[in-house]
């Protein structure tokens, strides 16, 4: 018996004007105007997350249609890397081009959620420019990763507000993508995939050959 085909659905692309149109172009800054250039990008269901070479996140609520912008204290730098979290609580972790990470605990509306904007900061370990980020199911996890090779894991409280971070493996080459699930870390650099056993702290190579 001939299988059935699944429908064709056809979808229409065009840019998300609505979303651009909030985002300033320039910015003034003293007497320089500067120009802002969009830098990394991640969404699901409920947001779009967007980073910028101000150091500016930009966070678009796709079910309020409404625009939030946060950024980090102190020294403007670009931001490398986003990633958004829908768990009970709403995260996005951002990494920028010295090796900054934070955590940032988006207020939610719901009965039971968080009603105020939290940040935990990942002090310190990192001091190169963050490449990939990778959270846990249950938001308890990030774990980061930057252009030298280093990852850390951070391990979050979100009750307690509190945010401990170490640095767990070490490569020779660029960390250039990162994947967490049940105890094992995906591991990707520019010459080799690895899993990262989190229980055990053991590395199983995947394939023998380094990448040219």
């Amino acid at each position: 018996m001939a299988s059935v085909a699944s429908p064709v659905i056809f979808k229409e692309f065009c840019p998300l004007y609505y979303l651009l149109n909030a985002i300033p172009t320039k910015i003034q800054k003293g007497f320089r105007s500067i120009v802002v250039y969009l830098t990394a990008l991640d969404t699901n269901g409920d947001y779009i997350a967007v980073g910028s070479s101000i150091g500016m996140l930009y966070l678009y609520c796709r079910h309020l249609n409404q625009m939030k912008k946060y950024n980090f204290e102190g020294k403007c730098e670009s931001i490398t890397f986003v990633k958004l979290l829908s768990c009970f609580d709403d995260l996005v972790a951002v990494g920028t081009a010295s090796g900054r990470v934070a955590v940032f605990q988006l207020v939610s509306s719901l009965p039971g959620r968080n009603k105020q904007l939290r940040r935990f900061d990942v002090a310190g370990i990192h001091k190169s420019s963050i490449t990939a980020l990778a959270w846990s199911p249950n938001g308890m996890k990030l774990f980061s990763g930057d252009d030298r090779g280093k990852i850390v894991y951070s391990a979050l409280d979100l009750d307690q507000g509190i945010c401990n971070s170490s640095l767990v493996l070490e490569e020779p080459s660029s960390i250039v993508q990162l994947d967490y699930n049940q105890k094992v870390l995906l591991v990707s650099t520019l010459q080799r995939t690895v899993l990262f056993y989190t229980e055990e702290k053991s590395v199983k190579q995947v394939g023998t050959q380094p990448r040219k």
